[in-house]
């Protein structure tokens, strides 16, 4: 190591002042000298190591401390919103499946829903399910709130949504087939539903029957023995005669304003109707006239002929209409009036009157005898009969004239 120059100058002093002395005391004095130069050394090259290696050790503390420094939080996202695998016409009863761009912080709110319903919500990695305990409505539309901001939404990084997010889901509309599985088991048609192995639903939950709107259940249908081949050719699609008349019976049953019109609130009533078990109290009737000589009038019953009488149908002037026709309004008296065809009025006092097509009415009413055309479009019945045959001649009923 080459000797600084803040310590060469004492040294040559040292050595040159020894100029006449002995040996002695000139070799005590390069010893002390040698020495003084070596502490001198020791703490210089202990200063210059601190020196040294201060500055180098600081510089590395601080560019390991700036790579261990994590990259921002990029911004949360929705990436697809979805029931049952589906946007529209979804299964109103299946989870609800919400994809995000990240998984979610354990303390991050959740998406909002409406309409609201019970229900329980799962995560697994970025998709967050909800699954309803009571399935949403069908027909309607499910709405997800997404909010932004540090109050919103959160990842698991610290990611937010960068602005408020609303998505929609369509869920799928009322079942035909259910409702002609569930007027059948509720006897309101001339027909039995009997479900397939293991797909009967429990009468008294209401969840699982709403479901089976979604779902209909897999299941038969059977034609009770005993009505005529006529009445079959009414059943099928959604203008089916013998459906728009249980839809009607049922309507009057239940109190409701009875327009043979299939509305949500129609559904709710029939869904509880399923749930309570309550039935079609009066059971399925049958009325057929026939205008072939003579005239008659049979009605069916639960599968059975109750009534087969003669009865009178409409003059050629005013004849009883062809086709088939819901009753709508019921009597048990009334003072029936109108125009006869050579323009006088008549109040006819009638009793146990049905009435099918706008004025025509299955009743009673006095005639010297039955069987050929006599009323003004009215299928009228001696007293006997026509009291035997009212009752079963309910709301909704259908009444066939033909011939």
């Amino acid at each position: 190591m080459q000797t600084p120059g803040w310590i060469r100058g004492p040294l040559a002093s040292l050595a040159s002042g020894a100029k006449g002395d002995d040996h002695g005391p000139r070799r005590a004095r390069i010893a002390l000298l040698a020495t003084a130069v070596a502490g001198v050394l020791a703490v210089a090259g202990v200063v210059a190591g601190t020196l040294g290696a201060a500055r180098p050790a600081g510089r590395t503390t601080t560019v390991a401390a700036r790579r261990s420094k994590p990259a921002p939080a990029g911004p949360l996202r929705v990436l697809s919103v979805s029931e049952g695998g589906a946007v529209r016409q979804a299964d109103g009863a299946a989870p609800l499946q919400l994809v995000l761009s990240a998984p979610l912080a354990a303390a991050s709110p959740l998406p909002a829903i409406r309409p609201a319903v019970a229900g329980s919500w799962k995560r697994a990695g970025d998709t967050l399910t909800f699954t309803p305990a009571m399935p949403f409505q069908p027909g309607s539309r499910v709405r997800i709130s997404f909010a932004a901001g540090q109050a919103g939404l959160r990842s698991a990084a610290g990611g937010v949504l960068a602005a408020p997010v609303v998505d929609r889901v369509h869920t799928a509309g009322w079942s035909a087939l259910r409702l002609e599985q569930l007027l059948a088991q509720l006897g309101y048609l001339p027909l039995q539903w009997v479900p397939g192995s293991g797909t009967a639903v429990p009468p008294g939950d209401m969840a699982a029957q709403l479901a089976a709107v979604y779902s209909p259940p897999a299941g038969t249908f059977k034609w009770q023995p005993g009505y005529p081949t006529i009445l079959t050719s009414f059943w099928g699609g959604p203008s089916s005669m013998i459906l728009d008349g249980a839809i009607r019976a049922f309507q009057s049953n239940e109190g409701l304003t009875m327009t043979g019109v299939v509305t949500p609130a129609l559904w709710q009533d029939l869904l509880t109707a399923a749930v309570k078990g309550r039935a079609n109290p009066n059971g399925y009737t049958y009325a057929l006239a026939s205008k072939a000589s003579p005239e008659t009038l049979t009605v069916w019953h639960n599968g059975h002929v109750i009534m087969h009488t003669l009865a009178n149908t409409g003059i050629p002037v005013a004849p009883t209409a062809d086709g088939t026709y819901p009753v709508y309004l019921r009597y048990r008296f009334q003072i029936m009036r109108g125009t006869n065809p050579d323009g006088s009025t008549y109040a006819d006092p009638v009793s146990w009157v049905a009435y099918f097509n706008g004025g025509d009415a299955v009743h009673y009413f006095p005639r010297g005898y039955y069987g050929a055309p006599q009323s003004l479009g009215c299928v009228e019945l001696p007293y006997a009969q026509a009291e035997q045959v009212w009752p079963y001649l309910t709301y909704g009923t259908l009444v066939t004239v033909t011939g």
